[in-house]
């Protein structure tokens, strides 16, 4: 039998801590005000977050920090002071999405375990192995993973796995949307995602939910995870009030046990869904069904079971088992030694016992008085009690033994062995360029790309058709393959085509995430870091060197300011012409009102102002582009210190291809409707 998996319960507030903690929480993760995925959460701050560290420590729960966003050069130091006060306040892990940050903890402190936040965006063995040998002892899975994808990764590696089982679905892969940032200006990747999918869109005309997918559930399914090899199980909410945490962490620990309780699930699905609940892509049934929006019935409802719900968490729930010693002799004060798996304190009585006058205390009667541990966390499992025949102790003066025994055990349970903490280097030395840039093109299809296209480095997909790929090694670019950042089941598919393509002379390999690194790396193969990486800093780059790339892409999402103040010796370019992929999703929501025959590859999503994003399916994924291209063909000496300018080529013909090269080479201001994209937002 498997071993039991935590309970991983979210917490926006010091409420929804002692709610999750009461009502049976493993662990709880939770952020400070700055680096995480929640910035709109109330999160901790200061003497907050040594309150809730002690608070669960003192009950046995672990404590995960979130510092799951991508930070700047600019924030590197205020990142490092986050992370020197939440290990001096005893956090048990940090969760993480950005590499530099990753390089940050490990250097400050190296013995604080790592969890890869699903933001990572890793989803097969190969960028897990990247991860292990990074230093990350856990990795939080995809929430598009069907059971057979979870049991499949548990087999190949002995990295912890984070699961989530209840909560939101986005709609997007994480860490790969940009559609708030794009839409809205504020980023998804840093911690303030405006949810613009749960607005309308619809399928080539106006009308419609096709972003807005309905809540995850698996708790019915919580004994058949940990078979499968998930060690924790997570719930998302940390937005979320604390009855639904109570509500939603008292379901996962029954179904954990076997017990059903239908008054508590019924009442999880009213306090929070969206038109019920999913396990789609679990199953692997990906569809319509899939999606949902938040109903007015769905708002009632939850109205009608808060108040029944709060009292989930009314009271402490014993949860630590102790074992008490009880001494009592003549003419020596009384003794208490309580013990628990890993703590042992020691309490004596003020005063020295009195001889009985007429009933003498006995073991029995010490014993029940000793028991009542209500209102702490601690249960008494067993209880022994040595008392010398004809004394006595009044109830009050072993109740106050009692209390001054547990109160220090929480002391001293919740204590934690301090970290080692050290410096950080986080100066910044802007990346000197060798002198002009080089042009890199990318191509989604291999059928768009022109005949004589000449450019430095020519990025094609791994399904271009090897008399293509011939041709284009013998124009005499270099040619990379970009490896999909959604391998999910395709992984060994990917490696045996990237092994055909470095046969036919193929010499470097695009990754969008460590899935695709470790695949680069798995065919012996030179990696790039491509579109997806979410290069944010200089700490990533340095990362990314040490890694092996070659060069690396940055963010889209830095402006053109923090970009040329970039720092690190790894060539570096930037994407100067291209539809942004705002989405990377798993369930094509064109399918909710076309067949693929009937799309055709041509169809559109239509918000509610008519504004026009198209979608294209590839290995099993849509990918939603933005409704015009960036670009800044006529603005490139404002894009400072990088070493290569990016055309990426999405759903353009080949006539288009060949005038945007040459707008490029001229620096022609475009003639067709365009944006800066974020280069001069300054995205929150």
């Amino acid at each position: 039998m498997s071993k039991s998996p935590e309970i991983l319960a979210p917490a926006g507030s010091f409420e929804s801590v002692a709610a999750a903690v009461r009502c049976g929480a493993d662990a709880v993760y939770f952020g400070g005000k700055a680096f995480n995925a929640r910035r709109n959460a109330a999160n901790f701050e200061g003497d907050e977050i040594k309150k809730a560290v002690e608070y669960c420590h003192a009950r046995g729960v672990k404590v995960y920090i979130t510092l799951n966003t991508l930070a700047a050069d600019r924030e590197l130091e205020a990142v490092c002071d986050e992370i020197r006060e939440m290990c001096e306040a005893g956090a048990d892990a940090f969760i993480i999405q950005d590499l530099g940050i990753a390089s940050l903890v490990h250097e400050i402190c190296p013995d604080i375990p790592m969890h890869a936040s699903t933001q990572m965006t890793v989803n097969s063995p190969y960028g897990v192995g990247i991860l292990k040998n990074a230093g990350f002892c856990r990795t939080v899975l995809p929430r598009e993973f069907t059971e057979g994808e979870i049991k499949n990764l548990a087999e190949k590696t002995d990295i912890e796995l984070e699961c989530f089982v209840h909560g939101a679905l986005c709609m997007c892969l994480s860490g790969q949307c940009l559609m708030s940032s794009v839409i809205g200006g504020r980023s998804g990747n840093r911690g303030l995602c405006a949810q613009p999918c749960r607005l309308e869109f619809g399928v080539n005309s106006k009308g419609g939910n096709n972003l807005s997918l309905k809540d995850l559930s698996l708790i019915d399914r919580i004994p058949a995870l940990a078979e499968d090899g998930v060690c924790s199980l997570k719930i998302e909410g940390r937005m979320k009030r604390p009855e639904y945490v109570a509500a939603a962490v008292t379901a996962c620990r029954n179904s954990r046990e076997g017990k059903e309780d239908k008054e508590i699930n019924n009442a999880l699905g009213a306090v929070f869904s969206r038109s019920g609940f999913t396990s789609g892509y679990f199953d692997d049934k990906r569809g319509k069904d899939m999606f949902g929006i938040r109903t007015k019935d769905d708002v009632v409802s939850a109205a009608e079971v808060l108040g029944t719900l709060s009292h989930l968490y009314d009271n402490e729930n014993p949860l630590i088992p102790v074992e008490m010693q009880f001494t009592l002799c003549a003419g020596k004060p009384a003794e208490l030694v309580i013990k628990t798996a890993n703590c042992t304190v020691s309490v004596k009585s003020e005063n020295i016992p009195d001889k009985a006058i007429n009933k003498e205390i006995t073991a029995n009667d010490a014993a029940a008085r000793l028991s009542k541990c209500g209102g702490t966390q601690f249960y008494a499992q067993k209880v022994v009690c040595d008392i010398e025949p004809g004394l006595n102790m009044p109830a009050s003066a072993l109740n106050s033994l009692r209390r001054e025994g547990l109160a220090l055990l929480e002391k001293e349970f919740s204590k934690k062995e301090k970290y080692t903490l050290r410096e950080a280097q986080t100066k910044v030395i802007p990346h000197k360029t060798s002198g002009k840039r080089k042009l890199f093109i990318r191509f989604c299809e291999s059928d768009s790309i022109p005949e004589g296209i000449e450019a430095d480095r020519i990025i094609i997909p791994l399904s271009t058709p090897d008399e293509k790929v011939k041709e284009l090694v013998n124009s005499g670019a270099e040619i990379a393959a970009e490896i999909p950042v959604c391998v999910f089941s395709n992984t060994d598919k990917f490696l045996e085509r990237l092994l055909e393509l470095k046969a036919l002379g193929v010499s470097l390999a695009s990754a969008g995430n460590l899935d695709g690194v470790g695949i680069a790396k798995s065919a012996d193969m030179p990696f790039a870091s491509g579109f997806g990486m979410n290069i944010y800093n200089s700490k990533s780059i340095e990362t990314l060197e040490k890694l092996g790339a070659a060069d690396c892409l940055v963010s889209s999402e830095l402006p053109v300011s923090d970009i040329s103040k970039l720092g690190g010796e790894l060539p570096r370019g930037a994407l100067v012409y291209g539809r942004l992929p705002l989405m990377v999703t798993r369930n094509c929501p064109v399918k909710n009102k076309l067949s693929c025959a009937q799309c055709g590859r041509k169809s559109e999503l239509v918000d509610r102002l008519g504004v026009r994003f198209p979608v294209r399916c590839s290995d099993g994924f849509s990918f939603i582009y933005n409704s015009v291209p960036v670009c800044m063909t006529d603005r490139l000496d404002e894009i400072k210190n990088t070493d290569y300018d990016l055309l990426y080529f999405t759903t353009e013909s080949k006539e288009d291809i060949l005038k945007i090269a040459g707008d490029y080479r001229e620096g022609s201001k475009p003639d067709y409707e365009f944006t800066r994209g974020l280069y001069y937002r300054n995205v929150l």
